[in-house]
């Protein structure tokens, strides 16, 4: 009775897997291979854009096809001929300008941040923190 259980079990986890699929940073965004393809179609690749910004090693590129990193993703759009904005619209907002994110996404700016220390407050570090403030 426990192995047809298990069995059961384990094909419900299999279609739920299925159906699921792999986790996207963004359905809007163009898929890292697609841009690696687009490059190649040019003529390049990320370590030739990375030699040509004078960057010692690809890496950094290539961790901005996961993570936002503004000027690496300028100088991919800039190979490409296009604005990083097209290529990434969920990093980016309407006017072009990245979004803000992280500790800068809560606390915007820095004289924001040394405002509330001359105030006295405590400089916010997570979320939590600013729901509370």
């Amino acid at each position: 009775m426990k192995t047809i259980i298990h069995v059961l079990h384990s094909n419900h986890e299999r279609q739920n897997m299925n159906t699921q699929g792999p986790k996207k940073s963004s359905q809007e965004d163009w898929h890292p291979a697609d841009i690696k393809a687009a490059l190649q179609k040019r003529g390049t690749t990320l370590s030739r854009v990375a030699l040509d910004a004078g960057l010692t090693s690809s890496s950094s590129l290539s961790a901005c096809l996961a993570r936002p990193m503004p000027a690496n993703e300028k100088r991919i759009a800039a190979a490409l001929g296009m604005e990083p904005a097209a290529i990434w619209p969920s990093r980016y907002n309407v006017d072009g300008t990245p979004k803000l994110r992280g500790i800068r996404a809560i606390c915007c700016s820095a004289d924001e941040m040394r405002a509330r220390s001359a105030a006295g407050k405590p400089i916010l570090h997570n979320s939590r923190q600013a729901l509370a403030a």
